[in-house]
């Protein structure tokens, strides 16, 4: 990992947790190959760690696998069964970082391990990271925007049958807000 040492304003070191209430996990995946079809994930939770030194932080992320929702019922249905997340034998999807480069001091590229149905691939994600403040209490909050693309068939989400009506690639974008522990 990398020692260099970004100037970053407003920067603060420390450990948050996912502001789940002001985060939001979704997705879309092309449809029939002429719309997108968008969802979101309603439960998750993560510790982010801010290193003194910007490209050793950290995250660690849980999504609920069973909290999918892409507003019809039917639809979520089938995408929690086997054809797609299997959700009862793979109840968790999970991201840990495994390293972080600078593109700017706002910009940069997270790489990290994605679990998804008990297959662990590496994932770039592009972060922005929206700067530090202070909540409406007082206490330090920050935001970071972060987006990826998948490929389903990578971590075995077949689709069955409707497989071939929905796209391979499986956009992924994060608007997260957290709020650093006091230790």
């Amino acid at each position: 990992m990398s020692t260099q040492t970004e100037v970053i304003d407003g920067y603060v070191a420390g450990t948050w947790k996912i502001d789940t209430v002001h985060s939001d996990v979704s997705f879309y995946v092309r449809h029939l190959g002429v719309s997108k079809v968008r969802g979101h994930f309603a439960a998750f939770e993560g510790t982010i760690v801010t290193a003194e030194n910007p490209l050793e932080s950290t995250v660690e992320a849980v999504i609920r696998t069973d909290s999918v929702s892409t507003n019809n019922e039917g639809r979520d249905a089938h995408v929690r069964g086997e054809d797609f997340l299997h959700v009862e034998q793979f109840p968790e999807l999970t991201f840990t970082t495994t390293g972080i480069r600078a593109k700017s001091s706002e910009v940069f590229e997270v790489d990290g391990n994605l679990s998804l149905r008990g297959v662990t691939k590496p994932v770039t994600l592009a972060l922005e990271l929206n700067g530090f403040g202070a909540g409406f209490d007082g206490n330090a909050v920050a935001g970071f925007s972060a987006a990826t693309e998948i490929s389903r068939g990578d971590f075995g989400v077949t689709g069955g049958a409707a497989g071939a009506a929905v796209g391979d690639k499986i956009r992924i974008a994060l608007e997260i807000e957290a709020a650093k522990v006091e230790a």
